[in-house]
């Protein structure tokens, strides 16, 4: 529905930033890949921890101690979902370290790494509306229906009620019928279907809700490999951050402190 306006000319990567963390044994067969769309800059001081779309508002995460935030834009530039300008923006006061993020009805929730804490915050303005107990680590979250679903680091995703953020059920994700751990930031797609970056990896699954199995493995870094840096990798890290384009076959992917956000499909 909306897309991105290439905002520079990809040049070729420092050699430092072309080496991709390796996925998982278990993920590296069958395994699809991204196609590029677009390019768009990014914060490079963002520590992203999760990334949403919501009508014309695109909302990101951060995390770290001190350094933690959630913020919205306006997606004004149809050609451009990032470079919209700053509609509402709370930071998360220290000890708490900020994870993922997303949007149910007309509350945003914002989940906290160990602090034993969701927040839900009013999705327009950001402010606070309370604070309910994380029986976990937070890691990634998404609005599936009715549901909210969860991760924690694990290979296990927990369904939560979107109201009062109680745990209702779990489910272990599983490939070739082997745990696929370290789930971090979550999309919920509109097909019904949950997407995962996979901590530490450049790797992307697409997981099955209804039983955990995992249907789809994609080789993403060839993102990593197209970023363009001020000279220095030094601060790159993982690849986190991930949003379905409303009514398309897109993403948005970008990554912690990556220069760069891209538009990309999901290639089988």
């Amino acid at each position: 529905m909306r897309t991105f306006a290439v905002v520079a000319v990809i040049a070729s990567a420092l050699a430092g930033c072309s080496d991709s963390p390796g996925a998982p044994d278990n993920l590296t067969s069958e395994t699809g890949s991204v196609e590029i769309v677009r390019v768009s800059a990014h914060d490079p001081d963002a520590f992203t921890q999760g990334l949403e779309i919501d009508g014309n508002r695109l909302y990101e995460s951060t995390g770290r101690v001190g350094q933690s935030w959630v913020r919205s834009s306006e997606i004004s530039d149809e050609q451009s979902p990032a470079s919209g300008s700053e509609v509402a923006r709370a930071d998360l006061d220290p000890p708490l370290f900020g994870e993922g993020i997303t949007v149910a009805g007309d509350t945003l929730w914002q989940l906290t790494w160990k602090d034993g804490v969701a927040i839900a915050r009013d999705k327009d303005t950001l402010t606070e509306r309370g604070r309910f107990p994380l029986d976990t680590e937070g890691w990634g979250i998404c609005s599936l229906g009715d549901r909210l679903v969860s991760s924690d680091g694990s290979a296990t995703l927990t369904f939560r009620d979107p109201e009062t953020f109680a745990p209702i059920s779990t489910v272990d994700v599983t490939r070739s019928s082997e745990s696929v751990g370290k789930l971090n930031e979550l999309e919920c797609a509109e097909d019904g279907s949950v997407y995962a970056n996979v901590w530490t990896t450049d790797t992307v699954v697409r997981i099955d809700p209804s039983d955990g199995t995992v249907t789809n493995v994609y080789d993403a870094s060839a993102l990593r490999e197209e970023l363009v840096t001020d000279g220095s990798t030094s601060t790159v890290d993982v690849l986190n951050g991930i949003a379905q384009i409303p009514g398309t076959d897109r993403f948005l992917l970008t990554g912690k402190y990556w220069p760069q956000m891209f538009e990309v499909r999901f290639v089988n």
